[in-house]
């Protein structure tokens, strides 16, 4: 499994971006190799989350798409007090 973790300053709520990423998962996630996601709000007020896709590929495909680019400009970007931070990379089973 493939993913990425975004680490941000939220400017709405954590239940803002909950309910814009929930959407997200039922409009597009099945079409797009999506598998879960976690959110976190850490004790300093960033917002963490971890986003699993089925494959390398499969994510790749996504950050590529315009539609996925235009979801994130009007529904998430607005959320966030500045730009996040981005780790991608395989996810391992302990």
């Amino acid at each position: 499994m493939y993913g990425t973790v975004m680490i941000a300053k939220a400017k709405g709520t954590v239940d803002e971006i909950r309910a814009s990423s929930e959407r997200w998962a039922k409009e597009r996630g099945p079409s797009v190799g999506y598998v879960d996601e976690w959110v976190m709000t850490a004790d300093d007020g960033r917002v963490v989350m971890a986003v699993r896709f089925e494959s390398k590929e499969a994510y790749q495909a996504l950050t590529e798409d315009p539609a996925q680019d235009a979801w994130w400009t009007n529904e998430v970007a607005p959320l966030l007090d500045g730009e996040p931070e981005w780790y991608d990379g395989d996810w391992h089973d302990l």
